[in-house]
């Protein structure tokens, strides 16, 4: 028996535009959530969420009966924890700060099995093989693993065409708040300049014949870059979604609630 099929990869390949959803509350409970709404995929975020392995697994095994999905972000992109990641199951691994061909072609080679590249074998031990119960495991497993390298510096792109040209790169992200902030402007990755440098760098991939991804909450943008040829959008947070409804639910009870007797407003 082979490995599980990757559908993110299948449809990366195929040209289809995938909608997705980043996840930070690093909660399986959340997570299945999430699962059912709608989404084409989801992000497990490694890099900014208080994410470890064991809960990672636990959104893993709640993702699981949902046609959806899963990326997981790495924290970086270290040979020891894309193993990891690989081993609890994760088949669509999404690596920060890559800055080069030279680093992409490494990354490569961490998650393929020798003699392609340098994954350690242990399956026997790991989810991502159903505990050896996946017989050819080993052979079959590099078939359909999703590399997608991210984007995020004013170097980054200018290396565009060496990180795309790398085999066994399956997809690129761009980051549009850590690129905003080598930019010069932090905490606006709304900023006409970072639009339009992410816009760029989605039309150089699609000439170079690669797909692109990025995150934005702007759904005006997401639109926009789904229309330059982007493949794969997450159009928001888990985290910001959740503060945003409750903040929004209890700022309008504040402003429509009667003061309590001995009280001049509020609560």
């Amino acid at each position: 028996m082979p490995a599980p099929k990757n559908p993110f990869k299948a449809r990366l390949a195929a040209g289809k535009p995938q909608i997705g959803l980043w996840m930070g509350l690093a909660n399986a409970y959340t997570a299945e959530i999430c699962a059912g709404a709608g989404f084409d995929w989801l992000v497990i975020d490694g890099e900014h969420a208080p994410n470890d392995l064991q809960r990672m697994v636990g959104q893993l095994q709640a993702l699981a009966g949902y046609p959806v999905a899963t990326v997981i972000r790495a924290p970086v992109g270290e040979t020891w924890i894309l193993k990891q990641l690989l081993d609890i199951g994760a088949q669509s691994l999404l690596v920060p700060m890559v800055e080069s061909g030279a680093q992409a072609a490494a990354l490569v080679e961490a998650v393929r099995y020798p003699p392609r590249g340098k994954r350690g074998v242990g399956a026997a031990l790991a989810r991502s093989s159903a505990f050896n119960r996946i017989g050819d495991y080993l052979t079959t497993a590099d078939e359909e693993i999703c590399l997608i390298v991210q984007v995020e510096s004013q170097k980054a792109l200018a290396a565009l065409p060496d990180i795309a040209a790398v085999e066994g790169v399956d997809a690129v992200f761009v980051g549009p708040s850590d690129l905003a902030a080598d930019m010069g402007y932090l905490g606006r990755p709304g900023a006409p300049a970072v639009k339009q440098a992410v816009r760029d760098a989605i039309a150089t991939l699609q000439r170079l014949g690669k797909p692109a991804g990025l995150l934005t909450a702007d759904q005006t943008f997401a639109r926009e870059c789904l229309a330059d040829g982007a493949r794969f959008v997450a159009v928001g947070t888990d985290v910001t979604l959740f503060s945003g409804a409750t903040s929004a639910l209890a700022q309008s009870f504040r402003d429509t609630a009667p003061a309590r007797s001995g009280e001049t407003g509020g609560y």
